[in-house]
C-alpha cells in the first residue's frame, strides 16, 4: 500500500499534468476536478480461460506486483481524477479486497475515493445486464458528487493515459460526447467498434465489432477502433441513460445501442490515443488488450526487453498498486549445475532462486524456485513453488500453483494437451484445480 509520506507527496502533482511539454496544466487540473469517473470491471474475461475461473479479469495480477485495474486506476489518480466509483459484478471479491486494501490512501474528508460499485438492484431486481446499464444503475452515487463530466472506463486493458487531455478537447469541441480511439490492423478490427469520422474529427459511424470493417481512407490496412473510453457531459449521459433503459429492444451497451443511437442525432468527437498517450517521445503508443491467455503471455514478457513498450519505472506516471511489504528477491548457490541467476528478467519481491535458472521470463511476488529447475520465456504469478529439476518452457502458471520434483511443461505440448489448456501459440497454462495437478502435488 501507498505510505502516508508517498500519498502525501504524490498530492503535490494533482491537480495538474505532470508532463514537462504540456502548456495548459493548470487548466487540466481543474477540469479534472469536475469529473467523476466510472471505471466497468465487471466482466468475466472468458478468453482468459481458467485466469477468470475464480476472479474478475481486472483483477488477474500483471507486471510482477500489480493487477489489470491498476492501471485505469492510476491514470485516474495521476490525471488528477479523484472520484472513482469501479462497477463489479462477477467473481468479484478479490479485486473488491485489491480496491479496499490498495486504494485506501485517498482523502475522503476532501471528497476524494475510489469506491467498489457492485450490481445492488437499486433500481430493479436484476443484476447489470450490460456496460449501460451498470451506469445507469449507479446513477444516484455520481449525480450525488454533482460532475459536470463523467468519464467512462474499461477495466481490462493496459495503457498510460491522461485522461486531462481528452476532456479538454471534448469540452474545446463543444461535444456531447467524445469517443478514445487507436488505429488497429484491419484482421483485428471486427474485435472492436469501428469508427468513421471527418475532417474536424466528428464521429460520422459507429459499427459494434462489424464483419466487415471500414478501413482508414488511404489506408485499407488499418480501422479506427474504439477503446471503449467515453466522455459525457453529465446531465447529456443522464437523460440517455434514463431513454436507453425504456427501450426494451436495446441491450444497454455502450458500444452496441447508446454509442450509435446519439452518433445518428448528436455531437460525438474522436479523440486520437497518440494526443494523451504517456510514452517517450516517439514511442508507438502503448495500448494492450491482454483478453486472451496468448496476449496475456506476451505483454508480460514484453517487459522483460531492454526497452519494453510500457515502462514501469516512469516517476513521473507511476502505477499505483497494493504492495506488500516484502523482503528483496533473493538468488543463493553458485555451483555448476546449481548456480541461482537471472537474465532478461524481472523478479519481484518476496522471490527466492534457489540454484535454478531463469531466462527471459516475469517472476511475481513470493516465487520459490528450488535447484536445478529451469524457467524459459514464462510467467509466473505470485505464491508459486517451482519444486527441483523442474523444467517450464512458454508457460503461465497461475497464483498457489506447486509445481512438484521433476514437473515439466513446455515441452511436448501434445502431453500438455492432456492436462493443461494449450494456447492457439502453443503456451501452456497451469492452473492449481487442473488434472495435470493433483492435490497432492504430484503431477
Amino acid at each position: 500500500m501507498i505510505g502516508d509520506s508517498d500519498s502525501a507527496q504524490h498530492c503535490q502533482h494533482l491537480g495538474y499534468c505532470q508532463f514537462k511539454s504540456e502548456p495548459h496544466a493548470p487548466v487540466l487540473g481543474a477540469i479534472t476536478k469536475k469529473t467523476y469517473a466510472v471505471v466497468l470491471a465487471g466482466g468475466r474475461g472468458s478468453r482468459l480461460k481458467h485466469l477468470t475461473d475464480n476472479r474478475s479479469k481486472p483483477a488477474v495480477p500483471f507486471g510482477g506486483k500489480l493487477r489489470i485495474i491498476d492501471f485505469p486506476l492510476s491514470n485516474c489518480i495521476n490525471s488528477g481524477i479523484r472520484r472513482v466509483g469501479v462497477v463489479t459484478q462477477y467473481k468479484a471479491q478479490s479485486l473488491i479486497r485489491h480496491i479496499q486494501r490498495g486504494w485506501g490512501f485517498l482523502e475522503a474528508n476532501l471528497g476524494e475515493f475510489i469506491e467498489a460499485l457492485p450490481a445492488q438492484q437499486r433500481v430493479e431486481e436484476s443484476w447489470y445486464t450490460g456496460t449501460a446499464d451498470a451506469v445507469y444503475q449507479n446513477l444516484d452515487f455520481i449525480r450525488q458528487c454533482a460532475p459536470e463530466y463523467v468519464l467512462v472506463l474499461g477495466g481490462d486493458h493496459v495503457y498510460k493515459m491522461n485522461y486531462g487531455r481528452m476532456i479538454a478537447d471534448h469540452i474545446a469541441s463543444h461535444a456531447d460526447v467524445t469517443v478514445c480511439c487507436i488505429d488497429v490492423p484491419i484482421e483485428d478490427a471486427s474485435q472492436f467498434g469501428i469508427m468513421a469520422v471527418d475532417n474536424d474529427q466528428r464521429v460520422t459511424g459507429f459499427a459494434e465489432k462489424p464483419k466487415q470493417p471500414q478501413a482508414l481512407p488511404g489506408d485499407p490496412s488499418r480501422a479506427l477502433a474504439s477503446m471503449g473510453i467515453y466522455v459525457f457531459n453529465a446531465a447529456f449521459l443522464y437523460e440517455h441513460l434514463a431513454r436507453d433503459a425504456k427501450d426494451t429492444a436495446s441491450c444497454h451497451d455502450f458500444g452496441k445501442d447508446l454509442i450509435p443511437y446519439i452518433v445518428a442525432r448528436h455531437r460525438v468527437f474522436a479523440h486520437r490515443f497518440a494526443d494523451s498517450c504517456v510514452n517517450v517521445a516517439g514511442e508507438t503508443p502503448y495500448w494492450r488488450d491482454v483478453g486472451t491467455v496468448d496476449a496475456f503471455w506476451e505483454a508480460n514478457l514484453e517487459l522483460t526487453k531492454v526497452t519494453p513498450g510500457l515502462n514501469l519505472y516512469d516517476s513521473n506516471w507511476p502505477i499505483w498498486s497494493l504492495q506488500q511489504q516484502l523482503p528483496p528477491a533473493k538468488f543463493v548457490f553458485n555451483d555448476d549445475g546449481r548456480r541461482g541467476h537471472a537474465l532478461d528478467s524481472l523478479i519481484s519481491s518476496g522471490c527466492i532462486i534457489s540454484g535454478a535458472e531463469i531466462l527471459r521470463s516475469l517472476l511475481s511476488s513470493n516465487v520459490r524456485v528450488h535447484e536445478r529447475s529451469i524457467i524459459e520465456d514464462s510467467v509466473v504469478l505470485p505464491d508459486v513453488e517451482i519444486g527441483r529439476c523442474v523444467t517450464l518452457r512458454r508457460v503461465v502458471v497461475d497464483k498457489g500453483c506447486k509445481l512438484p520434483d521433476g514437473f515439466t511443461a513446455g515441452i511436448d505440448l501434445e502431453r500438455d494437451r492432456e492436462h493443461f489448456h494449450v494456447t492457439p501459440r502453443g503456451i501452456t497454462l497451469i492452473c492449481a484445480d487442473m488434472p495435470g495437478l493433483r492435490t497432492d502435488g504430484s503431477q
